[in-house]
């Protein structure tokens, strides 16, 4: 059984940049492409972006896209995920998550993912 543990969060004013970071232990990292996750009150877990087992390849969500990157140290057992230019609709619990298979490719449904973090949060205000 893979542990997550997410950090980096806080509260940051509109336009802010903040960096979290997911460190995993108990299973083999670098076969796993992992993700990221938000959710926001009132609303249901979303997909914010996932990342490949080496790093070549990201997929992010519409509402981030050009404002986050998601990127991994296999060597630190951690993904991250910098977020640029934060907005008060980014204000969310954030979750990292590994992958349900090895190797496997991910999409945007969180049925494709297990082992869960226990979350971050960020607050942006306006």
């Amino acid at each position: 059984q893979v542990q997550l543990v997410e950090s980096g969060g806080g509260a940051v004013q509109a336009g802010d940049s903040l960096r979290l970071s997911c460190a995993a232990s108990g299973r083999t990292f670098s076969w796993y492409y992992m993700g990221w996750f938000r959710q926001a009150p009132g609303k249901e877990r979303e997909f914010v972006a996932s990342i490949s087992r080496n790093g070549g390849s990201t997929f992010y969500a519409d509402s981030v896209k050009g404002r986050f990157t998601i990127s991994r140290d296999n060597a630190k057992n951690t993904v991250y995920l910098l977020m640029n230019n934060l907005k008060p609709d980014d204000t969310a619990v954030y979750y990292c998550a590994t992958a349900r298979l090895p190797v496997t490719n991910v999409g945007t449904d969180d049925v494709d993912f297990a082992s869960w973090g226990q979350g971050t949060q960020v607050t942006v205000s306006s």
